[in-house]
């Protein structure tokens, strides 16, 4: 198996895109990520993926809190922004999006599909990521439809619709 072959085959999955941000005296930072997932209902718990070698990784090591914004399509340049892409903004500039501070102390982007505020639960290292579990402090939905990413290129998820012989047609609009 190949690190190629792996990437390759990821890119074809479909996954959400979230702004995971913390803040404290490790520092306020935030990262676009692919990998965010419900961990358990009860108690409320979710996990992040982030580089090991990030700096977002060492401050929320320190702050020991992390949000996370489930990003609406209508924020592909905030992800684009914090996944450190020149363009709309400069890279990881909370000054392009407006934020508010989340229960854990950390930023909650307006608008966004839904968020997160989480404290840290646990941390493992497994490969060249780290991944945060988090407990979740609070949480709320908005009221857009959510961004998706697959193929290099995000998308909306939309709905299935069911043809007259019963069975489905996926549909999903490429924003780009």
């Amino acid at each position: 198996m190949t690190s190629e072959a792996f990437v390759s085959a990821m890119g074809a999955a479909v996954t959400g895109v979230s702004v995971v941000t913390t803040d404290g005296a490790g520092g306020r930072l935030g990262l676009t990520v692919s990998s965010m997932a419900s961990v358990s209902a009860d108690p409320p718990m979710l996990l992040v993926c982030i580089g090991r070698r990030s700096p977002v990784m060492e401050a929320i090591r320190g702050n020991g809190v992390f949000a996370v914004s489930a990003l609406g399509a209508h924020q592909a340049a905030v992800a684009d922004t914090f996944a450190g892409r020149r363009g709309w903004a400069e890279p990881y500039d909370f000054a392009s999006a407006s934020w508010e501070r989340g229960a854990g102390g950390a930023a909650l982007l307006v608008g966004a599909a839904a968020r997160f505020s989480c404290a840290v639960a646990s941390t493992a290292d497994a490969g060249s990521h780290t991944i945060v579990i988090g407990d979740v402090l609070a949480a709320d939905r908005g009221a857009v439809r959510p961004l998706a990413y697959t193929r290099r290129s995000y998308a909306v998820p939309a709905p299935l619709g069911v043809d007259r012989h019963g069975g489905s047609r996926a549909r999903l609009g490429a924003l780009r």
